[in-house]
């Protein structure tokens, strides 16, 4: 017999087992599976959130995740506020010291050079002593601070200045020297070119370097003294997520207190309250150190250099024999930044309002005593001159065997200002030091609470989860 197939149609269905096999399917892609990982993660936590203990378990890993992420940004923030700090005791406010010093010294350097040039006869060597004690002491200050500028351009500029001129300077106070003990007049121009040079290139360098480690000092303690924002903010989020996981558990199992969640909760908020505390305490003493100590030094400084390079005019304009007008006329504007046009005003008036109920306060009164006290020496200098006696000029310029000299005042007036300025850095280094105190063990003690937040968590939702078991 013959069998027949009947073709099939349209219409007709399929018999089973009829249709060809399936074209077997490759192994996926690697990239598509890491494509398809978000989409499979939300699914997945959409699934367990549909469940109580779902939604427990994806609660306790946000808070862990929470907790560890606040203590290591918060831990992280306050070991570098700690940091700053010491830097400020350490290393920043000394390196501004020696900037400082540069200036001061290449200051009195040049006024000293110019009151042993009016010495008749042999040199005294008290002022040659001093001189040389100034340059070797700008000089060493000079080195501590040029290990400082390399990260600032501006200030190795300075840096480069002063290295550069100093020793034009000093050469041109030698020769200056040489042709006095000589008699050579030429010596008078000599040291009238030394101190253009200090006062054009030298001083101007010395200044701006000062003025550039200041800022820097400013800068940091405006670190030191900054909110750190971002750690409060998650230290709050983390106190106020810990609060609402707790209510939220109450509403769900009817449980007043999770212990686990209670003590991560007091973990948490012993954390705010402690940094808290620490850094407004040390914020205050930061700004303290600031406002009674640096600023405070700064404006003495600046009068003290005000004074060294008004000294220097004075002995100048004797000098110049007659040719001294200008030097004259600079002395009337330093000494007028210095103490005012009455004598009672300037950088000494300011800096003594502010020294009220300070060490330095008394400094500053001897200080405008003495200022003032200079002022009458220097009148009295200049009428000498002006009338022709010369030597008893020179003498009221130079002497300080006697206390109603102008060179016996200036020195008491450098002295005052001199510990002023120590009493003002000393206020720094105690409000500073106390700073750092208010911190000791915040950084280990945030990051331990941050653990036993997490703990606590993680413990606390583990014994809600098996009731659920």
């Amino acid at each position: 017999m013959t069998s027949t197939v009947t073709p099939r149609g349209p219409g007709v269905p399929a018999v089973p087992g009829s249709e060809p096999p399936d074209e077997p399917r490759g192994p996926r892609s690697g990239i598509a599976w890491l494509l398809e990982l978000p989409a499979n993660a939300v699914r997945s936590i959409t699934r367990s959130a549909a469940t109580t203990p779902g939604r427990f378990s994806l609660i306790a890993a946000g808070l862990i995740v929470l907790s560890l992420l606040t203590g290591v940004i918060g831990t992280v923030a306050v070991q570098d506020r700690a940091n700053t700090i010491e830097g400020l005791i350490d290393h920043r406010e000394p390196m501004t010291a020696a900037a400082q010093e540069v200036y001061r010294s290449l200051s009195d350097a040049d006024a000293t050079a110019a009151s042993a040039f009016l010495a008749t006869g042999a040199e005294p060597p008290e002022l040659r002593e001093r001189y040389e004690f100034d340059i070797a002491k700008a000089g060493a200050a000079l080195a501590k601070a040029a290990a400082d500028s390399g990260s600032v351009a501006e200030a190795a500029e300075q840096v480069n200045i002063i290295n550069q001129q100093l020793p034009v300077y000093t050469g041109l106070v030698e020769t200056a020297r040489a042709n006095n003990r000589q008699g050579f007049p030429a010596g008078a121009a000599y040291l009238r070119e030394a101190s253009a040079l200090m006062r054009a290139k030298i001083l101007p360098a010395a200044q701006e370097l000062y003025e550039i480690d200041t800022e820097r000092l400013v800068a940091e303690q405006d670190d030191a003294t900054g909110v750190p924002w971002v750690t409060a903010l998650l230290t709050l989020g983390l106190l106020a997520a810990l609060i609402a996981t707790q209510i939220y558990l109450k509403r769900k199992t009817n449980r007043v207190f999770n212990v686990g969640l209670v003590v991560a909760t007091i973990a948490v908020a012993v954390a705010v309250l402690w940094s808290a505390t620490a850094l407004t305490v040390q914020s205050v003493l930061v700004s303290g150190g600031r406002g009674d100590g640096t600023e405070q030094a700064d404006l003495l400084v600046r009068a003290r250099i005000a004074a060294l390079q008004a000294r220097a005019d004075e002995t100048l304009t004797l000098v110049a024999r007659g040719g001294g007008e200008s030097y004259e006329e600079q002395f009337g504007e330093l000494t007028g930044q210095l103490a005012g046009a009455d004598g009672q005003g300037g950088l000494l008036a300011v800096a003594a309002d502010r020294a009220q109920g300070h060490p330095s306060a008394a400094h500053i009164d001897s200080a405008v005593r003495n200022a003032a006290a200079w002022r009458e020496a220097h009148a009295q200098l200049r009428e000498l001159d002006g009338s022709g006696n010369y030597q008893d000029a020179v003498r009221l310029a130079i002497d300080e065997s006697t206390e109603d000299t102008a060179a016996a005042a200036f020195s008491r007036l450098d002295r005052d200002l001199a510990a002023a300025i120590g009493a003002g850095r000393q206020i720094f280094v105690d409000d500073t030091t106390n700073a750092s105190r208010a911190m000791t063990l915040l950084a280990p003690g945030f990051a331990v609470l941050a653990v036993i937040a997490a703990l606590g968590t993680t413990l606390g939702i583990r014994e809600r989860l098996r009731e659920y078991r």
